[in-house]
């Protein structure tokens, strides 16, 4: 039993749900192997699922419940509609749509895609916490808000790749960022604050949500160069999150 003397708080079973997202993470490839690609759109759903619930974890051992079901509904709802809006419109992400590989769909959209959002946003937050760390007036709130979108969007330099590769959505027209449109990372950027100016998160449990953060950087880096023949989005991503994840903990060792 691991117990954090400062907050009695057991992170015994955080621990134990980081490990089995992380098992999923390794096993990801492992299958690819045994059983072929077809295997990935139902490994990187139970890897969506799995870190999804590290996530929510860590922030129900600091979160009254309340105010959790409000965020998850938030961001849940928020991102439905805004990924609805972006493959009616091509806003705010430009023109794309969802194959059939990722199942159940709800107007196009499959529905782990608003858990995606769920997983690794509040990570974000925690990166840009850390930096950000006085949030007490409207320009702290702003500056926090626009760095978890950074953060956030900093993640899609490996995923958009990723995902087009193996034909987990396509985009009408090909783009600058291998084959992806920077307009794209613009809509991320501008969901991602707003959706944090929304939510407006504080009381955050920096440390377990920024080692998601991390692992999440180390895991798709190692998992683009070595295992997905994809080293241009590899490093891009290891670039782009490894400078916020070097600056959140030196902010944090400090």
């Amino acid at each position: 039993m691991l117990i954090d003397r400062r907050t009695t708080r057991d992170y015994t079973p955080w621990l134990a749900m980081l490990g089995l997202w992380l098992a999923v993470l390794i096993a990801t490839p492992i299958a690819g192997w045994v059983a072929g690609d077809a295997t990935f759109p139902t490994m990187a759903s139970l890897g969506v699922v799995a870190q999804a619930s590290v996530t929510l974890m860590a922030l129900a051992g600091v979160w009254p419940v309340a105010r959790l079901v409000r965020a998850v509904l938030i961001v849940v709802t928020g991102t439905w509609a805004v990924e609805a809006l972006g493959i009616a419109t091509g806003f705010p992400f430009g023109h794309y749509e969802y194959t059939d590989a990722l199942q159940p769909q709800a107007a196009g959209v499959p529905l782990l895609i608003p858990l995606a959002w769920l997983m690794m946003l509040p990570p974000a937050w925690a990166a840009a916490g850390a930096l950000v760390p006085n949030v007490s007036d409207w320009r702290g709130r702003i500056a926090f808000a626009m760095l978890s979108g950074l953060a956030f969007t900093a993640w899609d330099l490996y995923l958009d790749p990723q995902m087009v590769e193996r034909k987990l959505w396509v985009w009408n027209q090909g783009g600058a960022y291998f084959g992806i449109p920077l307009v794209n990372f613009v809509g991320w950027w501008t969901t991602a604050t707003l959706l944090t100016l929304l939510i407006g998160p504080d009381q955050l449990p920096r440390l377990p949500l920024l080692a998601i953060y991390t692992l999440t950087w180390a895991f798709q880096a190692v998992g683009l160069g070595v295992f997905w023949g994809q080293p241009g989005p590899a490093l891009a991503g290891f670039a782009g999150m490894g400078v916020l994840v070097w600056l959140a903990w030196r902010k944090e060792r400090s």
